[in-house]
């Protein structure tokens, strides 16, 4: 059984495309579970109510990107969430560090303990803190 080269170059891009689409598929179905997600939410949450970090970026407007699937700073397991979130506004941007955690006895909501904004420019900003004079930081 004999197959032309032309029936072979269409199988090829055919499994191509075919493989292609659901590679991409797959990255737009991740990228919308992250974001829906509670402690990705909380993350942003943190952030956007922090007027000195919405000033530093230029905020509003706050553009939210997709994190980076294989960055090791990204972990995720049943009880912990440790992620990175890039962020930026009108002035600059920067990564969104958050580690969250399941709350047992609280229906198993997640809780931010750890919130930090990290400008381009080096500058950290702690979401968490309550302290105004204790937000910004230098490198």
């Amino acid at each position: 059984m004999r197959i032309s080269t032309s029936k072979l170059q269409q199988l090829a891009i055919f499994t191509t495309l075919v493989t292609g689409s659901g590679v991409g598929t797959m990255y737009y179905l991740m990228q919308k579970k992250f974001a829906e997600s509670d402690y990705h939410k909380l993350a942003v949450q943190k952030l956007e109510e922090c007027t000195v970090a919405m000033e530093s970026l230029g905020a509003p407007p706050l553009k939210v990107h997709n994190i980076h699937l294989s960055d090791r700073d990204n972990r995720v397991d049943h009880h912990t969430a440790q992620i990175k979130i890039p962020v930026s506004g009108s002035r600059t941007g920067g990564y969104l560090y958050s580690t969250s955690s399941r709350e047992p006895g609280n229906n198993n909501r997640w809780r931010v303990k750890m919130a930090v904004l990290r400008l381009k420019e080096g500058d950290i900003i702690d979401l968490t803190s309550t302290h105004t004079d204790e937000h910004v930081s230098g490198v």
